[in-house]
């Protein structure tokens, strides 16, 4: 497996990858969400896992903002890790969340945010964000999926409100919406 950056070829296969991974209604959101991210914050970090010359997995960190009371901080969000279904539970989804934390951490970006399963997330260094000094953006949020990951750029000061950029908010892709609470799992 090769874990790279994305190139602007990757971008179909990306897409479709999400369209898979997340399922008709929710992959199209996703895709679109990838798609104007890479417009938005052309600083995005967005890497690939390629096997046999084929994208498998792909995961995006882009900036967003915590207001702590000093001043605002530029953070990352990881938002969407997707891996192809047939080739999920290999460690491929792990491993691009481990390499996307290495870059982050030499770019100096201090904190990583995300919504997600805590029994996955938490294996790979996450912790619940409200227990480190975080306020999550919205009430849609379970408090269980709103965690963070400090990097060494961290200093204690920079506790606060977690923003995401308008870019989530246009898509509606902040927390759960009703239909989703109900298939919660964790």
């Amino acid at each position: 497996m090769i874990l790279r950056e994305e190139q602007a070829h990757d971008r179909n296969s990306v897409g479709a990858l999400h369209r898979e991974a997340f399922g008709d209604e929710h992959g199209d959101v996703v895709a679109r969400l990838v798609d104007d991210l890479r417009r938005d914050d052309p600083a995005a970090l967005s890497l690939v896992a390629e096997e046999s010359g084929q994208v498998v997995g792909h995961v995006m960190v882009s900036r967003c903002r915590v207001d702590a009371p000093r001043r605002l901080v530029d953070v990352g969000s990881l938002s969407p890790l997707a891996v192809a279904p047939a080739r999920q539970r290999r460690g491929i989804g792990a491993a691009l969340v481990r390499r996307a934390l290495q870059e982050l951490d030499v770019r100096g970006v201090p904190l990583v945010f995300l919504e997600g399963d805590p029994r996955y997330y938490s294996r790979l260094g996450f912790v619940p964000a409200a227990g480190q000094g975080f306020r999550k953006p919205s009430l849609r949020i379970p408090d269980a999926a709103f965690q963070v990951v400090t990097l060494s750029a961290y200093e204690p000061w920079m506790a606060g409100t977690f923003v995401y950029s308008d870019t989530f908010w246009r898509h509606d892709c902040v927390g759960l919406r009703e239909a989703d609470v109900e298939n919660q799992s964790y």
